[in-house]
């Protein structure tokens, strides 16, 4: 498999987990989103570990990348977020698999083994909050902020986070302007005014420390 995540200790942790398998083990390790685009065209790994949070290219646009240029590779999606709510983009996303990084050694191992059979593999408390979003849904009972684009939600969560216009773009790579017109978009849709009400909506609702699913 190939692992990617931006901290060295967890890329150690994970090499250590599937070390004790005699069926799985570490082919390459990238630090971000565009390390894995480039091992990938240099290495063929049945299964991708990679985390949701990321420097240079976040785990969800990567995982997007990967479903062109690789449609058949599994991809697990591993993050630190509290919600559920990041198991819900990361399907819809195309992840074979959504797990938190707290998890038990053996939840991971099976969820390698599963998803490189083709299968997809959901904890059991994933599938819950699946099927209270289904629910939700079709209720029309979504919270604001999960009826935003990926982009927006992640100028959301940068916003939130305290970031500036000009930061927002440089690690979105993108320009002012158009992070000016997701944060437009983002105000219109959650029927808020100002960024101090984005970042106290960000607060309570845990969105802060995902850094824009781009960092940790």
């Amino acid at each position: 498999m190939l692992i990617a995540d931006d901290h060295a200790i967890i890329r150690s942790g994970l090499r250590q987990i599937v070390q004790e398998t005699s069926d799985i083990r570490v082919e390459a390790e990238a630090r971000n989103g565009v390390e894995v685009m480039q091992l990938l065209r240099q290495n063929s790994p049945d299964v991708v570990v990679m985390d949701i949070s990321m420097p240079e290219r976040n785990g969800l646009d990567t995982l997007k990348l990967i479903r062109k240029e690789h449609p058949q590779l599994p991809v697990i999606m591993l993050s630190m977020h509290e919600e559920a709510f990041y198991a819900v983009r990361s399907l819809k996303a195309g992840a074979a698999a959504y797990l938190r990084k707290h998890v038990a050694a053996e939840q991971l191992i099976d969820a390698i083994r599963i998803v490189s059979q083709g299968k997809r593999y959901v904890s059991p408390e994933v599938a819950e909050y699946l099927a209270d979003a289904v629910v939700s849904e079709q209720d029309g009972d979504k919270r604001p902020h999960e009826k935003l684009s990926d982009r927006e939600y992640q100028t959301l969560c940068l916003i939130a986070s305290g970031h500036t216009l000009t930061e927002i773009a440089a690690q979105m790579k993108l320009s002012v302007k158009t992070v000016s017109v997701y944060r437009a978009r983002v105000l219109d849709k959650m029927k808020l005014r100002t960024n101090a009400e984005l970042t106290y909506y960000g607060l309570k609702h845990g969105l802060v420390t995902c850094s824009g699913v781009t960092a940790d």
